[in-house]
């Protein structure tokens, strides 16, 4: 089992560890509910190192990313992060992932379940691409600094202004000789920044974090899988293994944003098919009754037959009530539809709602 950077921080503060995709990563530190609103209300740090980092350096390494992508990355100018899927030919989603383009490089951020998949993915997918593809995870880290304060606090820390740093942009500086990237992006529907440096970097650097922003009386705590986890379901932002899956498209995910079908990339033949005719089920949002809390595959019913399945469930600490996502039949994927739940044969209403449950602001 691999461990990051910033293993020996986890385990001084007691987090609870666990194995995550191959990884020992804190699922919570204090409590998931208590970590969950204090990066609602002030800014929490993430230990996100465990998510691949990839280089694509080469002359045809935009061209090779336009092919992978769903999303229009030869556009892209150096400074600009884009969101993106890697479809199989089929349609079926390989990861969701971030693009970041440099001056002379791409990176791609994806998820750690995935990393070994894509990476053989893109080899077979080579060719004839003068595309030299390089893994840097185990030799950086990258975290998560997230929260309706990180953004000022992070300002008043990092050695150059980041205020007027637009969404999916960033910023790299250098700190002797060793350069690291700040990227205005993350997985909470808060504000704030993902931070990607050398690995030896990282156990300082969050340390120094932690001390720091406690000196400007706006103090960073850090915040484990589990209140990452409810956080990116009430901002209605998918997981992959849940919300997408090799087993069905990005349309049918919710995700069709981050979707260009006026370019030609692995599945699109097939997307453009689905787009034409419309996605059978689509990824809905759900407010259920009640206390019980629907847990991914649980079935969706209507008048006792099944119509969908859940794919995420959590009771909402912002919001103090229980939500969740799941694959539904689109005829009722309507805001207002009334479902039935199967929670371990209990059968639970539920209304469907639109997504995200939450907004950054409310």
């Amino acid at each position: 089992m691999y461990t990051t950077p910033l293993n020996a921080f986890h385990r001084d503060r007691n987090a609870r560890l666990v194995e995550f995709a191959g990884w020992e990563m804190p699922v919570v530190y204090t409590g998931i509910i208590e970590e969950h609103n204090y990066t609602r209300q002030h800014g929490s740090v993430f230990d996100v190192s465990h998510m691949g980092r990839v280089e694509f350096r080469g002359p045809d390494a935009g061209r090779l990313l336009e092919r992978l992508n769903t999303r229009n990355i030869g556009q892209a100018k150096p400074g600009m992060c884009r969101y993106s899927h890697i479809c199989k030919d089929d349609g079926g989603i390989l990861d969701d992932v971030i693009v970041s383009c440099f001056e002379d490089h791409f990176l791609v951020v994806c998820n750690a379940s995935n990393r070994e998949k894509l990476l053989g993915w893109w080899q077979q997918q080579r060719g004839g691409f003068d595309v030299e593809i390089t893994d840097r995870t185990f030799e950086t880290a990258m975290v998560a600094i997230q929260g309706p304060e990180a953004l000022e606090t992070m300002g008043r820390l990092l050695p150059f202004p980041i205020d007027d740093l637009k969404r999916y942009r960033f910023k790299t500086g250098n700190i002797v000789g060793a350069d690291y990237f700040v990227a205005r992006s993350g997985y909470t529907g808060e504000d704030g920044v993902e931070i990607i440096m050398p690995a030896a970097f990282a156990l300082p650097a969050v340390q120094m974090l932690i001390s720091q922003s406690a000196g400007l009386e706006r103090p960073i705590k850090p915040a484990g899988l589990g209140a990452r986890d409810t956080l990116r379901l009430e901002a209605g932002m998918p997981l992959y293994g849940h919300e997408l899956t090799e087993d069905w498209d990005s349309i049918t995910g919710g995700q069709e944003w981050a979707v260009d079908l006026t370019k030609e990339f692995i599945g699109s033949a097939v997307l453009k098919r689905i787009k034409a005719e419309g996605p059978r089920r689509k990824v809905t949002g759900f407010e259920l009754e009640g206390k019980r809390i629907a847990r991914q595959g649980a079935p969706i019913l209507q008048n006792g037959q099944a119509v969908g399945v859940i794919t995420s469930g959590t009771q909402s600490p912002t919001l103090g009530k229980n939500i969740a996502m799941g694959l539904l039949a689109t005829p009722l994927a309507v805001p207002g539809t009334k479902v039935e739940i199967d929670i371990r044969g209990t059968k639970t209403p539920a209304t469907v709602v639109p997504l995200p449950f939450y907004k950054l602001g409310t």
